[in-house]
């Protein structure tokens, strides 16, 4: 059974129009198939699909990165990756099953795969805590994250989740702690790292896995500080007002990658990523062999490099550096005085030079 949202009544019209025209034999009593009616209806659908999906509002883009049909992270996992090996447990506490990490190979090269699974009925929701990681998940992914940087294994990460898990246990473990270990891990790795928003990138809980080499993210997805309704709750008392939020925040891909929060968006098949999940696994393939290959051709230092300018640039293009490239260096620009010193080294040294031998010289005098 095929789930619609709210706006899509027009498109849930003509798929049961379609259904019927494809399969006259269950509508009491055997007829032929009209095939120029089903081509004029599938082209009425397509219309009124890129109608619909050509102008989504941020709101309803937030809705179709929630569609509960979207494909999930084990869904890229089974199908994009051979031979892949889960991993459990942070050796400290215990296994956080809304994370599925492990080795695996990618067109012949290994990796480490992490990904934030929401789950797909309401049983597997439940144990995989809705895609909520705990403090334990966060630890679980910087032990083998430290594993595959010390046998220099490129790390893939799918992203979806609305945000780290609020809970009081999870508060007490440290759930703060091991967000900041996570992400202080991603920018210290000295290996590529590819973070692909499939669904919901959800405040820090998105982050942890984030920060990475390359931040990439599925056309309807969002990802965002807080969600839509958090957000109208704190700044207008009204959860209702979300649109209003969800304009605002900018967490579209469209808006990030045009604040270069982002560094490429993969398209979907019209409709979203669950109407044809054969093209939407094979784009998101040729992105990570693509993106893979690119760092292929870089030193250890660059890649790290690279890594701490994409995020230390964020927000300075229009800013007073003049080589943002090289801010990775943290080197402090050497003011005016710094330079009226640089240039006039010999000089100065002559006159203080001057000074002490004339001060010894009265003193001895006198």
């Amino acid at each position: 059974m095929k789930n619609y949202l709210n706006f899509e009544a027009d498109i849930k019209t003509l798929e049961d129009e379609l259904d019927k025209l494809k399969d006259p034999y269950n509508q009491g009593g055997l007829s032929e198939v009209d095939t120029n009616q089903i081509s004029k209806t599938q082209e009425e659908l397509d219309i009124k699909l890129k109608e619909i999906y050509s102008s989504l509002d941020p709101w309803q883009t937030t809705m179709v990165a929630r569609h509960e049909d979207r494909p999930k992270s084990k869904f890229f996992i089974d199908n994009l990756f051979e031979d892949f090996i889960s991993l459990e447990g942070d050796r400290y506490y215990g296994e956080d099953k809304s994370v599925l990490t492990g080795f695996a190979k990618f067109n012949g090269q290994s990796v480490l795969v992490i990904g934030q699974e929401k789950g797909e009925n309401l049983e597997s929701r439940i144990e995989r805590n809705f895609g909520m990681m705990r403090p334990e998940g966060y630890r679980k992914t910087i032990r083998l994250m430290e594993l595959a940087d010390k046998f220099n294994i490129p790390i893939i990460s799918f992203i979806d989740t609305p945000g780290a898990y609020p809970g009081v246990g999870a508060e007490e473990r440290g759930q703060a702690e091991a967000i900041a270990k996570s992400i202080e891990c991603c920018m210290k790795l000295k290996v590529p790292t590819l973070a692909i928003v499939i669904g919901e990138g959800g405040s820090g809980g998105a982050i942890a896995l984030a920060s990475s080499s390359k931040v990439i993210m599925l056309e309807n997805a969002i990802y965002s500080v807080i969600s839509p309704e958090g957000c109208a709750t704190i700044l207008w008392r009204d959860p209702k007002k979300m649109l209003d939020a969800a304009k605002a925040m900018k967490l579209s891909a469209k808006d990030l990658f045009e604040l270069k929060i982002i560094d490429e968006i993969i398209p979907e098949p019209l409709g979203g990523a669950h109407r044809d999940k054969n093209l939407i696994l094979n784009n998101v393939r040729r992105s990570i062999s693509k993106n893979l290959n690119l760092f292929k051709e870089m030193s250890v230092e660059e890649i790290s490099d690279q890594r701490k300018n994409k995020f230390l640039k964020i927000g300075r293009d229009k800013g007073f550096i003049s080589n943002p490239e090289n801010l990775s260096t943290l080197d402090n620009k050497k003011n005016n005085i710094d330079q009226f010193f640089s240039k006039n080294k010999n000089n100065i040294l002559f006159f203080v030079g001057l000074i002490f031998l004339l001060t010894f010289l009265a003193i001895f005098l006198l």
